[in-house]
């Protein structure tokens, strides 16, 4: 029997003539479910409720959004150092930086609510608050959700009592720790702490310690730290493994009828050199009318993940890995990922593959998609690739000649689709994407620029290709499908970029236009502006999701796209995945709109949160680094500008830090929101967004997660780049696309790494030291744990 739509139930049932607001067990009732119901429709209503799509009124009524509620709204809360804190009502679609839909809440009104929490706000009719302009005030009426009752702290004596410092920013004071013997908790350990009760502006908090994690500084403990204060997964549960063992026992190679045996076709694979898990492998041929048939073929992870499985509730859970700088946390076992379905050299393994057949210029002109079992003739490195196109003809000497053809037309027709992919107004933005590398003890030893080398953008175009192919295939055979979606930017953002560049002296049309924005961006390259049009830019762009409705792509200037190409460390893809296989054999495929909106929604969390674990530890890593360099200078960029000071970011250790306009006494500064720039009287004393500055590392609070900065003085742009390049390496700065996701992989190889030691940025004490505890990095430079070497970060749309 097929499980209830209860969130549609719920929506029919509150949008109907005469709805008065009522208690969720009502609802339950009216529904007509059942008692053993009630859970699962009153997890519906709080979905609902996040959604925007109702609300709780007084007394926990749900009612409609735009109801006689009209003065309540539920929300996400918050909450600032000085008590006080925002609420962002359900549904509100807000920019970096942008607080204009917040909803102001003071300290004394704020309850015990902690930032993360769902909240439901009384609005105060007619009355705005001056801290943000047009900023709503009011205050919480309650606490719907918790978003975590867990957190990380270090833990501390004073005054023969026992108090936890939380991580972070959440909470001003310590809280007091009960019973801290019971887990043999010592001062400076980092701990985990579950809150008893929440602190307030009325009263102080309480929890108690449940795990120790070690002392505080001790290798390791900083990751393991991060992984508790986000929740991430751990090791595999004991029934995922047993069934991820039984699939490996039943695999045997053999390629039956309708998979379509390609093993005779010239296949390879490029990957980074360290890399265990090969999910894509390629092949192309010329036909006599000049037409390509490019071959994309995709480990078949849904031949061993099927659905309802003990394997496939935990890979929905994880919903993608987790790439830490000194570890990677998998989404699959490694026995499906590093083995079963890798695409491993003269190995007979199970593809989804995807032909596409392109006319001479790069224009698609057919798609025909198959389970497939292939076999690759060789596996290349993107260095090898490199070498090869630098240095074809000895190349052609230790390859067999399909394999030297192949290589010699993948570069020909990459080149070509990415050509056809700007000139339809595909957008990439100009931003040195700056690594951390680590010793053996997980500590910051330096840090590198990585490459955006023509070998990954081979990759990069025909993964580009096959996700757009698979995207539009499944729209004309009317399936609901997880689409991968980049919203237009808001026009008023549009507007205000187009004032910030004619403000630096650029002649520019409206920059609604994507065109004019990449005219813009490549006007600017080498430029002393480039940096600041291009922050500017990416602070102008949304975040990309998950989600079944009709949106596009806007910066790839696709109207359909989708995630197909990394089934092994993505959930979206092996729903895409199981898609293909409902259509190839003629099902009808079972998810409604809500369901794929739901998972939508949960893998978008999931990316996020990986993406903010990643970026808390490496801040963390920094602010260890940084804690023993206090007074050290370094060049930096202005990322933001507020009322309140300016943030940097380190150009050869990316470490961002605050300069506070306290700080600023040279001048009394006025901060123009219009144009990203604080301004003082005196000439020259002007800093804006893309700014090159010099700094010196003032403050550290690593527990805090703070860095504080010391204005030095403005530094000279360089001047423009006048030569270009023309071989076959591409020698740009990387480029980072604008949705927040790298299209590309960075590896390198051992002899590469080696080479590239020497190019590593350290403090000047340490730069004449042999590197002898380095360890090889991983997937875009990350350094590897000790021991067993971390899967291979894979970055590709």
């Amino acid at each position: 029997m097929p499980q209830p739509d209860y969130e549609q139930e719920i929506l029919d049932l509150i949008s109907a003539d005469g709805y008065q607001p009522i208690k969720p067990k009502v609802i339950v009732k009216k529904l007509g479910h059942g008692h053993d119901s009630a859970g699962d429709v009153k997890r519906a209503i709080k979905k609902l409720v996040k959604r925007g799509k109702i609300v709780y009124g007084d007394n926990h009524l749900v009612g409609r959004p735009d109801g006689s509620h009209h003065n309540r709204l539920t929300g996400m809360f918050r909450r600032m150092e000085g008590g006080f804190g925002f609420v962002t009502p359900a549904g509100a679609k807000r920019g970096p930086g942008e607080k204009s839909e917040d909803i102001y809440i003071a300290a004394k009104n704020a309850r015990d609510a902690a930032s993360g929490d769902t909240v439901l706000v009384r609005i105060f009719k007619g009355k705005t608050h001056g801290r943000v302009r047009g900023a709503g005030e009011g205050e919480i009426v309650k606490v719907l959700e918790r978003q975590t009752h867990e957190f990380v702290g270090t833990y501390m004596e004073a005054a023969g009592a026992s108090f936890v410092r939380v991580d972070g920013r959440i909470f001003s004071k310590p809280i007091h720790a009960g019973d801290p013997g019971a887990k043999g908790a010592l001062p400076d350990d980092k701990v985990v702490f579950e809150m008893v009760r929440f602190p307030s502006h009325a009263h102080d908090g309480e929890g108690v310690i449940t795990e120790v994690l070690g002392p505080r500084g001790s290798p390791g403990v900083d990751t393991l730290s991060i992984i508790r204060e986000f929740n991430l997964p751990g090791e595999f549960r004991e029934d995922t493994i047993e069934s991820a063992r039984e699939q490996a026992e039943a695999f045997d190679e053999r390629i039956e009828s309708p998979r379509r045996d390609l093993t005779d076709m010239t296949i390879i694979t490029i990957d980074p050199f360290d890399a265990r898990d090969f999910d894509d492998a390629i092949s192309l041929e010329q036909h006599d009318n000049g037409h390509w048939l490019l071959g994309v073929h995709i480990a078949d992870v849904s031949h061993f993940v099927q659905q309802k499985t003990a394997l496939d509730r935990e890979a929905r859970d994880r919903a993608t890995s987790v790439y830490l700088p000194d570890r990677v946390i998998p989404m699959l076992p490694e026995v499906i990922s590093n083995n079963l379905a890798s695409l491993q050299p003269d190995r007979v393994r199970y593809t989804k593959t995807v032909f596409i057949e392109f006319t001479a210029e790069g224009t698609r002109v057919s798609v025909d998609p198959c389970a497939a079992a292939i076999k690759s003739k060789r596996r290349f490195t993107y260095q090898d690739v490199d070498d090869y196109l630098a240095n074809p003809e000895r190349w052609k000497r230790k390859l067999k000649m399909p394999v030297h053809l192949l290589l010699r037309n993948m570069h020909t027709l990459a080149m070509i689709l990415r050509a056809r992919r700007f000139k339809r107004g595909s957008l990439e933005l100009n931003l040195p994407e700056v690594k951390i590398d680590l010793d053996k003890n997980g500590r910051v030893s330096g840090a590198h620029v990585t490459e955006n080398t023509e070998s990954h953008q081979i990759i990069e175009e025909f993964m580009l290709a096959a996700n757009e192919a698979v995207a539009e295939l499944l729209k004309d055979e009317d399936r609901l499908f997880l689409r991968r979606i980049h919203e237009s930017p808001d026009p008023r953002k549009l507007h205000a970029l187009t004032d910030f560049v004619r403000d630096l002296g650029i002649k520019t049309e409206s920059l609604e236009s994507r065109f004019e924005i990449q005219r813009v961006l490549e006007k600017v390259r080498g430029l002393p502006t480039q940096h600041a049009v291009n922050y500017a830019v990416l602070r102008s762009m949304q975040k990309a999701v998950y989600g079944p409705a009709e949106e596009g792509h806007y910066a790839l200037a696709s109207d359909c796209y989708c995630h197909f190409t990394s089934p092994i460390r993505r959930y979206p893809d092996l729903q895409v995945h199981r898609l293909l296989d409902d259509m190839f054999n003629g099902r009808k495929s079972p998810a409604g709109f809500d369901e794929l909106s739901l998972l939508g929604d949960h893998c978008s969390e999931r990316e996020q949160r990986a993406a903010k674990a990643e970026r808390e530890l490496i801040k963390e890593k920094l602010l260890h680094y940084f804690s023993e360099r206090l007074g050290e200078e370094m060049d930096a960029i202005v990322t933001g500008v507020e009322e309140f000071g300016l943030f940097a970011q380190g150009v050869e250790i990316p470490a961002e830090g605050l300069i506070h306009v306290t700080s600023l006494q040279d001048d009394y500064y006025h901060f123009d929101r219009k144009s990203h720039t604080l301004s003082g009287r005196r000439a020259g004393n002007t800093y804006r967004l893309g700014d090159l500055i010099r700094v010196a590392v003032a403050h550290v609070d690593v527990e805090r997660r703070k860095l504080d900065f010391r204005l030095i003085g403005k530094k000279k742009a360089p001047a423009k780049a006048t030569e270009r390049t023309t071989g076959k390496k591409a020698k740009q700065k990387p480029s980072r696309p604008i949705a927040g996701k790298k299209l590309h992989t960075k590896k390198t190889s051992k002899k590469a790494a080696k080479k590239k030691q020497s190019k590593t940025h350290k403090p000047a004490d340490e730069s004449k030291k042999k590197k002898k505890s380095a360890t090889p990095k991983g997937r875009g430079g990350k350094a590897k744990k000790k021991g067993k070497p971390p899967r291979a970060k894979k970055r590709k749309k």
